[in-house]
C-alpha cells in the first residue's frame, strides 16, 4: 500500500507534536491518544473546505501548527503565514517545517495586535480568543474581500449572537469533524458596527 506524500507529512508533524508536547504544552495532555481524531481531523476538514479559495493565508495565535501547519501541508501551493507570540512554540513550528519539509511557511513570532497588518485573503484561528475579541484581531489583518475561517467549541452560537453586538458578517457555520455541537465558522463581509 502506497501512502500519500500529505499523508506521511500529517504522521510526521503528529509525531513531533507527541514528541515536543512533553515539554510545550501544544494540545492538552488528555487529547494527546487522539491526536489525529481530535486535532487534526477538523484542520483537515477546513483544509478540504478552504481549497477553492485563492490567495495567501495567515493563522493567528498558532500555538502547536493547528490549523496552520495542516493546511500548510494539505496546501502545498499556499502561503501561509504562522503568527504566535510563545518563542517555544515558535521554535517547535520552525522545528516541524524544517523536519517535513515545508517551504510554504512563515513564522511571526509576535502578538498579534503588534504585527503590521497583513493584508491576507484567508484567516483562520482555534482555541485563540472569545468571537467578539477575535474578530478584532481578523478585523486587523484581513484583506478587503477576505475570509476568516474560525474554528469554535460547543458555545460557538452563543458567541456569534454576542459578537453581533458590535460586529457585522455573513456567517456559514460548518459542522466540526469531531464534534457535531462544534463548527468551522466561515465568515465574510466583517465589519465594526
Amino acid at each position: 500500500m502506497t501512502v500519500s506524500r500529505e499523508t506521511e507529512r500529517l504522521n510526521q508533524y503528529a509525531g513531533l507534536m507527541r514528541k515536543w508536547n512533553k515539554a510545550i504544552n501544544l494540545v492538552a495532555p488528555s487529547t494527546l491518544d487522539a491526536l489525529e481524531e481530535r486535532h487534526i481531523s477538523d484542520s483537515r476538514k477546513l483544509a478540504e473546505l478552504s481549497k477553492a479559495t485563492v490567495g495567501d493565508w495567515v493563522d493567528l495565535g498558532s500555538g502547536g501548527g493547528l490549523p496552520g501547519l495542516v493546511l500548510a501541508i494539505n496546501q502545498p501551493d499556499r502561503n501561509i503565514s504562522l503568527v504566535e507570540s510563545d518563542k517555544r512554540k515558535c521554535s517547535f513550528l520552525r522545528n516541524v517545517c524544517r523536519e517535513v519539509g515545508l517551504m510554504n511557511v512563515a513564522i511571526l513570532n509576535e502578538r498579534i495586535e503588534m504585527v503590521e497588518p497583513l493584508s491576507a485573503q484567508n484567516i483562520s484561528a482555534r482555541a485563540l480568543a472569545p468571537l467578539p475579541l477575535l474578530l478584532s484581531y481578523v478585523d486587523r489583518h484581513l484583506a478587503s474581500g477576505g475570509r476568516a475561517w474560525l474554528m469554535k467549541g460547543r458555545n460557538w452560537r452563543n458567541e456569534v449572537d454576542e459578537a453581533r453586538k458590535d460586529w457585522s458578517f455573513n456567517l456559514t457555520a460548518h459542522r466540526s469533524a469531531t464534534d457535531p455541537d462544534s463548527a468551522i465558522l466561515e465568515m465574510t463581509d466583517i465589519r465594526h458596527a
